[in-house]
């Protein structure tokens, strides 16, 4: 239920849960904070050392004046830096600084800081209150919605985590300025991802708008973002815990997740998911469900968006058996999720791994093929 233009309430259990606010600055910031009654409660800003430097000062300054103490954290930008050796250092901070279960965690940064910041939220004092300010498109587009943390374990992504809701996500589509141009496009990918599962028209819609969101228009901006947050919020509304059609968000996830492992995380995750979609949707075209025109569409219409279609420095073997550790395996079988058709995505326990390595060839750039 949408209850003003600017903002979308998520539901679970037919019951509210927390909101989605949509604006062009963080001006109201302090407003929608004092709904938690924060003046008595201490709050501490947990962000990364790249976002520090272009937002922590201003968050503060906007913030002091609704809470008792106001105090920022950064972390070391990079995903190589999402493990529980940095979580353990924020618990050392929260502790120094005295914080209890009443207080506040704000997490201001791209993907990486709202997971690490809500696992924190999750596992500190057993638990304590926190709220979303994504500051990238992947993360005002997906991660910061729908209650998943989490850090990664020796190299397997997200493989420690919680369920933690938010108290809010407080969505400054101004700060998308200021993204250099290969992370937008890499948060794109989540959107694309987002009409190729839901909604085809949506998918249309971003193909015809096509130079307004390489030039970041605010207004094409602001409504992307709130399209495709309202596909993420109809999905983890039916099943919060990802315990089934929830699956469908992981369209790219299962051959993404993979290649970023084997590339060292060098790519970035919306690069490595664009692969996934690619390489899921030639299984699915292989399987019939996709024409072969449908397939090629899909594919190329990534390339104006400036994300990969292919991929060097892979075994396709490796990224295979890369798969079989993924956290969405179950009994051994794989979930892939496949397209019936743009807009329409199915779970598939079925997929078999010469399917998987023949898809990941398919998207396997080699020196053999540079000097064709």
């Amino acid at each position: 239920m949408e209850t003003e233009t600017n903002r979308l309430q998520i539901m679970y259990d037919k019951k509210p849960s927390y909101e989605i606010v949509f604006e062009a600055s963080f001006e109201k910031l302090a407003k929608e904070l004092e709904l938690f009654e924060t003046g008595g409660k201490n709050l501490c800003v947990v962000t990364d050392s790249n976002v520090e430097k272009l937002y922590g000062e201003e968050i503060l300054q906007v913030i002091r004046p609704c809470c008792r103490k106001a105090v920022l954290y950064a972390l070391p930008a990079g995903e190589e830096n999402k493990n529980l050796d940095n979580i353990k250092k924020v618990y050392e901070f929260l502790i120094k600084e005295g914080f209890t279960r009443k207080d506040m965690l704000l997490a201001l940064g791209g993907g990486v800081v709202g997971d690490m910041t809500g696992f924190i939220a999750a596992t500190y004092l057993r638990g304590v209150d926190f709220v979303q300010i994504p500051t990238t498109l992947l993360a005002q587009a997906d991660s910061s919605i729908g209650g998943k943390t989490g850090v990664d374990f020796d190299g397997y992504k997200n493989m420690v985590g919680a369920f933690k809701m938010p108290k809010l996500v407080y969505m400054n589509v101004s700060v998308l300025k200021t993204l250099d141009e290969r992370q937008f496009f890499s948060g794109f990918a989540e959107i694309m991802k987002h009409g190729l599962i839901k909604d085809e028209a949506y998918y249309l819609w971003l193909l015809d708008k096509m130079y307004e969101i390489c030039d970041r228009d605010t207004e094409v901006l602001l409504e992307m973002i709130q399209r495709s947050c309202a596909i993420k919020k109809q999905v983890v509304e039916k099943d919060p815990l990802e315990k089934g059609d929830r699956a469908l968000l992981n369209f790219g996830h299962t051959v993404g997740h993979a290649i970023e492992k084997a590339r060292n995380f060098t790519l970035y995750h919306g690069e490595c998911v664009t692969l996934g979609m690619v390489a899921a949707a030639y299984i699915s075209y292989k399987r019939g469900m996709l024409s072969m025109e449908e397939y090629y569409e899909i594919r190329d219409m990534f390339v104006p968006f400036n994300l990969p279609i292919s991929v060097e420095d892979i075994v396709p073997e490796e990224i295979t058996r890369l798969t079989r550790s993924d956290k969405k395996a179950e009994a051994g079988r794989i979930r892939f999720v496949l397209l019936k058709k743009i807009g329409k995505a199915v779970i598939d326990t079925t997929v078999t791994e010469e399917e998987i390595t023949e898809a990941v060839k398919e998207i396997y750039f080699s020196e053999e093929d540079a000097h064709e």
